[in-house]
């Protein structure tokens, strides 16, 4: 019984050994990682599509009696005096912003039919022409990237003489452009 108390204190302090050097080894293998005091900023997200004011140029030899230009419209007063004048500015759409968007609908003045016949009216928006609203589009426009648009108006001859107009015609022309972030 002895010898077996003997066996059983050595097996005992063995296997104590072992424990402390599974504990000494965990230890000596085991590090902390402290993250302490840190922040993060998220600076803020900005929407800014509008119209950039110091771009904007006619581009015809008729020029426009006056022209106004806000952040998000262009407003313009033009005489073409006779058949074969046109009149045609551009500008930017800028994305001033940090979140990109997208043109989705472009809505434009519709002409009568007497006004179609001698009374074209285009807006080349990024190289694609519309002469028409035109809805379902997905034209994206980056953050802080520019697309430009030229509007044409035009006096055209008619095919028939009798449609051109018997006195002066104003005709209001508008296009807007709707634009969703592009998420």
């Amino acid at each position: 019984m002895r010898k077996e108390n003997g066996v059983q204190n050595i097996i005992i302090v063995v296997l104590a050994i072992t424990v402390l050097v599974m504990t000494v080894g965990y230890a000596a293998f085991t590090r902390n990682l402290t993250i302490n005091n840190s922040t993060a900023t998220f600076n803020k997200a900005k929407w800014d599509v509008h119209f950039d004011a110091d771009s904007y140029s006619e581009t015809s030899t008729i020029q426009s009696t006056s022209h106004q230009v806000s952040d998000t419209s262009v407003m313009f007063n033009v005489t073409l005096p006779k058949p074969g004048d046109t009149y045609s500015f551009t500008i930017n759409a800028k994305n001033y912003g940090t979140i990109a968007a997208k043109m989705v609908n472009l809505s434009m003045t519709s002409l009568s039919e007497a006004q179609s016949k001698y009374i074209t009216y285009t807006v080349n928006y990024d190289g694609t022409s519309y002469s028409a609203s035109t809805s379902g589009l997905n034209i994206p426009l980056a953050a802080e990237a520019t697309h430009t648009v030229t509007v044409t108006v035009s006096y055209v001859l008619p095919s028939n003489p009798a449609d051109l107009p018997t006195e002066d015609v104003n005709v209001s022309l508008t296009a807007a452009f709707d634009y969703q972030d592009a998420a």
